[in-house]
Formats: structure tokens, sequence, C-alpha cells
């Protein structure tokens, strides 16, 4: 029996929403208050996937962390409300299909703890076939519209995601320093809202986003032959994207993958995906996505604001 793959990346096109609705409030009970810029929440991996719990208008389940993901998003299963959904004119593109005009709802102010977020913006997507798959029982998925304003902190090792505010210049309001130590930084560029990384696969630089709601790494098969014989395929998936349509895909590991001389990967594990689609509606050309496979070997800070990615030292005892 071929492996199932629940694909939930959501690269999407800007928009721009009058919708007002009464105020709403998302709490995450684990959640641990370090100061009153800084939360750190533990969370679980389900199939590679980021998954904290939160409760969110009287309703408790958990989310997805998807960097991905341009918004907020809500699973429509979950919210039903007498006040009437707005539909917007966008598209929230994935790998393998284009979902037409989600609908959406307003946030007006969004509580991690004591942490708040204001005047967001959310969209309502049925996501009953990720809970299908992956058993859970799944509230939506939290993206780039609210991790934009924090250092974030994803630490596979401790499995647990830290949040720091921080101001329009990245500067972090909570002074304290990190305990680990930070031993590489590099530069990416954010295009919208996908973190971009100069990337490369033995000596060929190439375009890669770096997403956590990636539960293989992807490779455009439309790439360089320089790069595919360093992609060595073991066994065929079939992929779910976010309208529920399944495609099987070859996947496999890619080695010799690097960032710098000094940042570079074991073999990953990584599928072979048409990436035209999402390029075309983000209007950017990527050779692949980066995601869990990147971030199990890189404990791993974003801050938005600076453009940058920081990594920390694993323990030394770390088997």
């Amino acid at each position: 029996m071929r492996n199932v793959l629940v694909l939930i990346l959501t690269f999407s096109l800007s928009f721009q929403s009058f919708a007002k609705e009464k105020p709403k409030v998302i709490t995450f009970p684990r959640a641990e208050i370090l100061s009153e810029h800084t939360t750190r929440i533990p969370f679980k991996l389900i199939d590679n996937l980021i998954v904290i719990e939160a409760e969110l208008l009287d309703r408790k389940g958990n989310f997805i962390i998807d960097t991905g993901s341009e918004t907020l998003i809500l699973n429509k299963v979950h919210f039903k409300t007498r006040q009437p959904f707005y539909s917007k004119d966008k598209k929230t593109s994935g790998v393998i299909d284009i979902i037409d005009n989600p609908l959406e709802k307003r946030l007006r102010e969004f509580i991690i703890k004591d942490l708040i977020v204001e005047d967001k913006n959310s969209d309502v997507i049925d996501l009953s076939h990720i809970e299908s798959s992956k058993k859970i029982h799944l509230l939506g998925i939290i993206g780039f519209d609210i991790l934009k304003d924090y250092e974030v902190f994803i630490d596979m090792y401790l499995n647990q995601i830290t949040l720091s505010r921080v101001d329009s210049k990245g500067k972090k309001l909570d002074d304290r320093k990190y305990l680990e130590t930070i031993i590489d930084t590099i530069n990416f560029k954010l295009k919208k809202h996908t973190i971009v990384l100069e990337t490369y696969v033995n000596d060929q630089k190439l375009k890669f986003g770096l997403d956590t709601g990636a539960e293989y790494n992807q490779l455009n098969k439309r790439i360089s032959k320089k790069v595919l014989k360093y992609f060595y395929p073991s066994k065929r998936l079939m992929l779910v994207g976010a309208s529920g349509k399944k495609i099987e895909v070859l996947a496999g590991k890619l080695y010799r993958v690097k960032l710098s001389d000094k940042i570079f990967f074991a073999p990953m594990e990584t599928m072979l995906t048409n990436l035209n689609q999402m390029n075309e509606a983000f209007g950017t050309s990527l050779d692949g996505v980066l995601g869990y496979e990147f971030f199990r070997q890189q404990r791993t800070i974003i801050n938005y604001k600076k453009e940058k990615l920081y990594f920390v030292q694993f323990p030394i005892n770390k088997q």
C-alpha cells in the first residue's frame, strides 16, 4: 500500500478585507509565559507536522504551524456561526491545485495567552480531509500573518516553539538573551509571505522556499539534470492537496544540500513535484521547498523583519 501524504502548503495572493465581526479570542492552555513579550508553546509532531493545542470560540483542538500559509486558516467544519462568512477575491494555491474564493473572517483580537494580536484576517476552508488523514481534531492552521510579528524559535529537539514579539525593525522587545548558543546565521528574501533561501545542491545555485507545513522537502521535477543526479528515488507517495485532490509523486533522498560552506545537511527526504502552479500564483520562481527535514536538522530561529535565520547549537549529548 502506498503512503498517503497530506500537503497543507497554502501560498496565497494578497487581498483586502472589509468584514467586521465581534472580537474573537484564541488561547494556548499549555503555553509557558516567559515575559510579557515572550511565550513558549510545546508541540507534537503528527506525520512531520508541527501541531499545538489551542482553544478558540469555546472550541478546543489542534492548530498546525505553517509558515507557508499567509493567514490564519479556520476549519469550516468547526466554525459555523450565525453570522455569514465573507467571500473575497483571492486564490489559495497549493502545490497540486488552487482553491478559488475561500471564505474569510476578520478576527478583531487574537490572544496567545497574554500576547495580543489585533485585526487579523482568517480564511475559512474545509480541512476535513486533513483531519481524516491525520486522525486529529483540527481547528485550523496558523500562518505568516500571525507569526511575522514575532521572532519564532522552532526547536525540534525539545518539541517547542518560542514566540518573542519584535518591533518594526525586528528587535526583540524582550531584552533577555537565549540560553542556547547561536552558531550560524543566514539571510533570506521575503517574497510576500514566503521565506526564500539561496540553496545549493552540490555546486548548483537554487531558490528554495522554507515551510514548516511541508512534511517532505519538494523539488521541482523540471529542474536541471545536474541537480536531479543527486536525487535518489525510493518510493511513490499519494499526495493530497488543499482541496482533497490526489496525485502520485516520486519520493526519495536528496544529497549534497547546503546553504553555505558551513551550513550543510545530511541526505533529506524529498519528493519530485510540479511547482508551476505555486510559482504562477505567487509570482515567484522556486526550485523547491524545504520543510520538516530542514527543521529536523537545524534548531532554527526565524526573524521576518530582519529577514534572517539563526541556527542554535544542539546539546553535545544529543544521540
